[in-house]
Order: C-alpha cells, then structure tokens, then sequence
C-alpha cells in the first residue's frame, strides 16, 4: 500500500472503510486527507493514498467535527401556537403559555415533534444536543417521553437531558423530589433556575441544594443562572463559589448569565476571575437571549446576550446554544447552529477574523467541552464524525451558512446535500453565481 506521510492503518483487509481527501480544516490546514477504518480517524495527513471502500474528494471544502447545542428544550420544541402565541414575546410570557399547554401534553406528541427536530439537526450536521427537560409536573411525562427520545436517537445523536425544574425547585412543592426522581429514572445532568425562586435567598439556596444533590450523585451540573435584566441577579457568583466549594470544577455550566449584561464592570472584573478559577463554563444563546431580554426597556434598549469576549479573555469555556426552536419563547429557528453562531458574532461585535473563528468554535469544540464529548475532534483516534460544509474555511461557513454537503457518524453517512447554487438569466448576465468565490 503506497502512502504519502505516516502510515495509515488498515483492517485486516488492508482496505479503509473511507478516505477524504483534499479537505480543508477549521485550524486553518488545506489539502488534508482523513483516513477512517472502523468507525475511528486513523491518520490526518497531507496527501494520503491508500486503498478505501470509499474515496471521497472535498474539492477544498472545509471538514468538521460535527455541530454541537449544549443548551435546548427539546420537550417545548415545534410546540409553537400551542395553546397560544407568545404576544409579549417575554421570558415571564413563555413560562405562562408552557404551563398552559401541560396539562395538555402527550408522550407521543412530544416524541413526534422531538424526532422531527433530530431529523432536521442530522440534516444540519448536529449530532450533539444538551436537552433541558422540565420536572415540575409530578408526572414527569416530559422525562420519559425525552428518555424514549434519547434511546431511538442513541445511533446518531448524541442526546444528554438536563433535569430541569422550570418552575422553580423551591417554589414548586414537591420540586426536589420530583428533580431526583427524574435522576433515578436515567437523566444525566442536574439542572436549576434560581433567578425564578421567590426570592434572591431562596434562588442561592437552590443553587447551594443542586451542587450538593450532583456531588452526591456524581452528576454533572447545567444551570439555568441570571436570564434576567437585573443587575442584582447575581446567582453565577454563587454556582461558582458552590463548583470550588464541592471540588465540581470543570463539571458545571452557567447557561444564559444575561444579567451580566447589565452588571456594574467593577463588579464583573471580580466575577470574571471567579468563574475563570472555578472552571465553570458558560453558554450564551444568542438567539433568544436577544429576543427576550430588554423587553421592558424603551431606549435605549439593551439586548441582553451575556459578555462572551470578556469571558473568553478571562479564559472561561464559552460556548452558544440554540435553546429554544419554535416553541413558545421563540417562534423561529431550524436546528442550524450556524445560524446561532452568525447571530453571537453580531451581537457580540465579534467581527475580526479571531472573533469570528472563536463563534464557530463556540459551536463546535467549545461545545463539546462543556458536554464532555468524548472521541470528538479531528484526530486520530477521534470518532469518525464530520461535516463537509460548501465552504473553504470557518470564517465562510458562518458567512453564508455554508450547506451540508455529507455528514457523517461514527464513519457511516447520515446525510447529503446537493451543493447551492443559483444561475442568473440576465441580459449581459448569464451562468452560474458562485456565492464562495474570493472577493
């Protein structure tokens, strides 16, 4: 077998399973080549050759580790209207219409409309998803319903549920016991709201309970923390403090963190520091947090996303999530984490080529960090799972939300698209419109 850089293992056969060749990669290598046997990357090089069951040509386009939402709610997804709209479009809004629509819920409803958003996440090369799944209900329908969800897509997504108390695990009676019942019955994570308890106290206390219920349990931690205007809101401070004081460092993650959007920046150059020592990740959702934040401002108005280059200078994890999809927080979205990416750099005015690169990781190796994925990434050894995007470099891809030529998993293809293109029929303007060509 003749091969150009290391050597590439094979199966006993002496044959790939699959080898890409002339690919593009988010660190910046062109021309590279994946060889893939048994479902593992056995070697990234330049200008492998070597027998394979399947060659494949990238043509330049840019090869990824698959898309990653390490914050959603997919019990609420595609529930849209249901019973009725969000008029005000407020956070406080969308809680009131989900409880509505509760009593009303089936398993398989919220089955079907989860199924139906994994189909288009696998399109969209998302093939891992964090899902927060509320256990107010003593019946905790949407716990097993998402369990059900979970074992079916076990082959192609990997789906991790979030035991998340959405009224509150205080202020709901009952609401601890029903969060560990759900622990018992096979969530992986233990979620929280503190901002929604009664009071600043009670949401801290909550915040103290939960870490002490995952320490015990050996679980890790996804809280709901500040998705409020507030500046007072200040309940980060304390996950933080909880993440040393129980030795959870590198296990928990603050989701939304909005207030800090508002905080005094004296106060945040302490709290930076603090998240940074605790190890505590942070997800941004700019999606949504720019749809539901300032809602009570006139001008001018703020927009809420948390402060993800000030974070990501203090050397925090960052990372961003679609959290909700047409569901009664938000009523638009379709599984495509570039989209979200694209929104983050606006919103964050991320707009240098670093900035830029920094949202598509936090998309894709950010949020595989916070969900401790393990095999992920492009090396050998790594799970062979990748995008090939209509793209040449990261920077592209967010640009035009470049198309998902092939997604694989685990080596096997999950899906494929025909690559975009528009032809012009203009008087001295014909042919093809190549939307990727160099300026």
């Amino acid at each position: 077998m003749a091969v150009t850089g290391k050597p590439v293992a094979c199966q006993d056969s002496g044959m790939l399973d699959l080898l890409i060749t002339n690919a593009s990669l988010p660190d910046g290598r062109t021309g590279m080549s994946v060889a893939v046997s048994q479902g593992k990357i056995t070697e990234v090089a330049e200008g492998l050759h070597a027998p394979a069951r399947e060659s494949i040509d990238a043509g330049g386009h840019l090869l990824t580790p698959p898309f990653c939402d390490p914050h959603f709610h997919m019990d609420a997804t595609l529930s849209y209207g249901l019973p009725r709209v969000n008029e005000s479009g407020t956070l406080l809004e969308g809680i009131a219409v989900w409880a509505e629509l509760k009593p009303a819920l089936t398993a398989d409803a919220i089955i079907e409309r989860a199924l139906t958003y994994c189909d288009w996440a696998v399109a969209r090369g998302l093939l891992a998803i964090r899902s927060h799944v509320d256990t107010s209900d003593p019946s905790l329908l949407p716990v097993q319903a998402m369990l059900e969800v979970k074992r079916r897509v076990a082959p192609y997504i990997d789906l991790q549920l979030v035991a998340f108390p959405q009224d509150g695990v205080l202020r709901v009676p009952g609401g601890v016991n029903n969060l560990e019942r759900a622990l018992d019955l096979g969530v992986d994570i233990v979620g929280g709201i503190p901002h929604f308890e009664r009071t600043m106290a009670e949401g801290a206390a909550s915040v103290k309970l939960l870490c002490e219920i995952a320490a015990e349990r050996g679980k890790l931690v996804d809280m709901h923390c500040d998705e409020t205007d507030d500046p007072m809101s200040r309940h980060i401070e304390t996950l933080a403090f909880e993440a040393q004081r129980l030795d959870l460092q590198g296990r928990v993650t603050g989701s939304h963190c909005t207030s800090m959007h508002s905080m005094d920046n004296y106060y945040v150059s302490k709290l930076l520091p603090l998240i940074a020592e605790s190890g505590v990740s942070v997800v941004a959702n700019p999606l949504i947090n720019i749809t539901l934040q300032g809602r009570h401002d006139t001008y001018p108005k703020r927009r809420g996303m948390t402060r993800v280059p000030e974070l990501m200078a203090a050397g925090v994890n960052v990372a961003f999530g679609n959290d909700c999809v047409m569901d009664p927080w938000y009523g638009m979205g379709s599984a495509d984490m570039l989209e979200v990416a694209h929104m983050g750099l606006h919103v964050a005015q991320m707009t240098s080529q670093k900035g830029i690169r920094a949202c598509f990781d936090a998309v894709t190796v950010n949020a595989a960090k916070v969900m401790q994925l393990q095999g992920y990434g492009l090396e050998p050894g790594c799970d062979a799972s990748f995008v090939l995007l209509q793209a040449k470099d990261a920077v592209e891809a967010i640009r035009v939300r470049a198309t998902r030529l092939k997604v694989w998993k685990h080596g096997k293809l999950l899906a494929e698209a025909a690559p975009a293109s528009s032809m012009l029929n203009l008087p001295g303007r014909h042919g093809p419109v190549d939307f990727l060509k160099d300026l």
